[in-house]
């Protein structure tokens, strides 16, 4: 009876203990985050979403803590997307993704390291910002470009004269110029550039006779009339110069493009922790503060649940498969 006492009293340690350590484990898993979170941007620092990433960074820290902001730039921006993809899936690596890493580079890429879909947890979406058509203003002025069907019926008459720049190959610029050939039945000759600025400049300069640029980054230079701007490529009008048409409605039709940015996860973090995220997030994106920095780039804040950007990836996904395949884009 002695020994059965001690095993029962032993047995019944053993059993508070692991209640103890079921109930303390379930207290931890309720209180992310209890470290720092890593914030991923896949573009060089300086940038409008390295910008953007590090004001959110300080609007989060009331509800999320410290969050450190690491910029990994390289391959389109599928470098830093790899690093929050392979993470571990606990919420603690987060990524700004755009429509580039997670739209387009899907379909240009022959092979990467990550799924588009599975290896990513939208968070939310931070803001949209159209791109605009702006041409040369010399040469706008020399050929009376007043319009997008001016420059259209310029490259037919002078087929394989125009050229185009970029930021790069595979960027929403160089899509939204292979877009145009298609869609208006011209020829115009690609010019890649290691980033839009140093695009912009060779438009300036005369190299270049028409790109699609941020609105908000060539805003100023329209406003001065350093540049032509034509139309821009989203389905409505842009609040920042609301006098500028859609290319829809300057006559080139199934033309909707624009550069979505947001915060993704890693995918299969739990939902309570994604839900976590989003509240901060979300949050955050109501800011004044915030809000003002993306009204600067042309943008509204845009914050959405998890299953909203989800959404909003999955058809950009589609819309984007059919424009590289027109388009004949392609790089690795």
């Amino acid at each position: 009876m002695f020994c059965l006492k001690k095993l029962s009293a032993a047995a019944a340690v053993i059993v508070t203990s692991l209640g103890f350590a079921t109930f303390s484990g379930g207290a931890a898993a309720e209180t992310f985050p209890s470290k720092p979170l890593q914030f991923v941007v896949p573009y060089a620092p300086g940038g409008p979403l390295d910008n953007v990433a590090r004001l959110l960074a300080e609007k989060v820290k009331p509800d999320l803590g410290s969050v450190v902001v690491e910029n990994r730039p390289g391959a389109g921006g599928n470098i830093g997307a790899n690093l929050a993809a392979q993470a571990r899936p606990d919420g603690y690596t987060l990524v700004m993704g755009a429509v580039a890493t997670n739209a387009i580079n899907p379909w240009l890429y022959d092979k990467l390291p990550f799924d588009p879909v599975k290896s990513f947890a939208p968070v939310t979406l931070v803001a949209s910002v159209p791109n605009v058509l702006v041409v040369n203003a010399d040469f706008a002025r020399q050929h009376n470009i007043e319009t997008v069907q001016d420059l259209i019926a310029y490259a037919k008459k002078n087929p394989d004269i125009l050229n185009f720049g970029s930021g790069g190959n595979g960027s929403a610029g160089h899509l939204a110029g292979e877009l145009l050939n298609v869609r208006s039945g011209i020829k115009t000759v690609h010019v890649p550039y290691a980033g839009a600025a140093p695009a912009k400049l060779a438009l300036l300069g005369g190299q270049l006779h028409f790109m699609f640029d941020n609105l908000a980054s060539s805003a100023a230079l329209i406003k001065e009339n350093k540049v032509k701007a034509l139309a821009v490529t989203t389905a409505d009008r842009s609040s920042l110069l609301p006098d500028l048409p859609t290319m829809q409605q300057s006559g080139v039709n199934n033309f909707d493009l624009g550069t979505w940015f947001g915060v993704f996860t890693t995918g299969g973090t739990p939902a309570h922790v994604v839900e976590k995220l989003n509240a901060a997030y979300v949050k955050a994106l109501k800011d004044p503060e915030v809000r003002k920095t993306l009204l600067s780039m042309g943008s509204d804040a845009e914050p959405t649940t998890p299953e909203q950007f989800a959404e909003l990836v999955n058809n950009d996904l589609k819309k984007y498969k059919e424009i590289v395949e027109v388009s004949g884009a392609k790089l690795f």
